[in-house]
């Protein structure tokens, strides 16, 4: 009966091509629907979606600003009384925690995405930073806080003196179903061809694998997927270093996994990673990658020659790049499978909800 089944929403900003949107998303879509009433909440609206969604029920909020939208957020959760609310990114989670106050019944989860400490160093404009104060204190108010890493879990400790006992690790899964490069991939080809997924800001360091490709004397070809802000800084260091030639830009795609499957290796320059998509499914098809050792959930996922490299600066990159071998796309591929199948991190994220149901007695 729907009566004992758990309702849940999972709330996310909009259905934008961004990493967290997709994992909630499906989610959203993929709970077990003899277990879970699932609703997605959208504070966006219907026109800015860049994909569909199936089999349940969205509502939109059709706000632009996440913090205008708490109002109609809070009426929606009295309206539908979820036993459960599960929201992503950190606007997000910061309104679920000032809105938590209001319903002490229901279990409100945040998921984090980021390692926050990086970002604060970062953004050095900041004299006082009221938002993170206040964000502090709602975040506590939820009852769990979902995180993707280890690494994660200990900045979100740390940072908003999180209790251990209210955070989660769970992992992002592989939700689509990828196609494995065919083996007879030519790694021998006279021309190398790299690639990167991501946007274009500061932390996803593609100023340091322009650094790094300036300075290789193979032939090379490097494919850049995504735009922001740092674009025009991006191919400018590129054309001084005369490797913009090498470079194919291509602003947005909905067939990633074409570009993924086509390269020999995924280069990831980033200061900071919460649970890197991307790599996981350059991984997933079968490509490997090189990417530094840096706090998040990239060092989860890199094993060391079996599904790529993971160096300590720009030197060790360059060496790195100046030896690869062969990797066997059938094992890169196994390594993430085996870990991340997302029939493995439904489960966990089932067994998850269903047991603080249990401990809440709320259905």
């Amino acid at each position: 009966m729907t009566n004992n089944k758990i309702r849940i929403q999972l709330v996310i900003p909009n259905l934008s091509p961004g990493g967290a949107e997709r994992i909630l998303a499906y989610l959203a879509q993929n709970l077990d629907p003899l277990i879970f009433e699932s609703e997605l909440v959208v504070i966006g609206k219907p026109q800015k979606d860049s994909y569909e969604i199936n089999n349940i029920k969205v509502t939109y909020l059709n706000k632009d600003r996440v913090l205008s939208a708490i109002p109609k957020l809070a009426m929606t959760i009295k309206n539908k009384k979820p036993n459960i609310v599960l929201g992503t990114l950190s606007h997000v989670n910061f309104a679920m925690g000032l809105i938590s106050i209001l319903f002490p019944k229901i279990v409100f989860i945040g998921r984090q995405t980021s390692i926050v400490k990086i970002y604060k160093k970062l953004n050095t404009q900041l004299i006082f930073d009221w938002y993170s104060i206040i964000e502090k204190v709602a975040l506590k108010k939820l009852d769990y806080i979902i995180c993707q890493s280890s690494d994660m879990a200990k900045d979100c400790s740390s940072i908003y003196n999180i209790h251990p006992n209210k955070i989660k690790i769970l992992n992002n899964p592989i939700t689509d179903n990828f196609k494995l490069k065919p083996t007879s991939l030519d790694n021998n080809s006279d021309k190398i061809r790299f690639i990167t997924v991501g946007r274009l800001v500061e932390v996803k360091g593609h100023n340091r694998i322009i650094n790094v490709l300036s300075k290789f004397q193979k032939s090379f070809s490097y494919t850049i997927i995504g735009d922001g802000p740092l674009k025009d800084e991006i191919f400018a260091l590129a054309k001084k270093n005369n490797i913009l030639e090498n470079i194919t830009h291509i602003p947005f795609t909905k067939n990633v996994s074409k570009y993924l499957n086509d390269s020999h290796f995924f280069l990831q320059g980033s200061l900071t990673e919460g649970f890197p998509n991307a790599l996981l499914e350059s991984c997933a098809v079968g490509t490997p990658a090189i990417a530094f050792n840096v706090p998040g959930g990239t060092k989860e996922i890199i094993k060391n020659g079996v599904n790529g490299y993971l160096v300590n600066d720009e030197e060790d990159f360059l060496a790195t790049l100046n030896k690869l071998p062969n990797f066997e796309p059938k094992s890169v591929s196994e390594a993430v499978y085996k870990k991340f199948d997302k029939a493995i991190i439904l489960k966990q994220y089932q067994s998850f909800l269903q047991s603080l149901i249990k401990k809440n007695n709320c259905v």
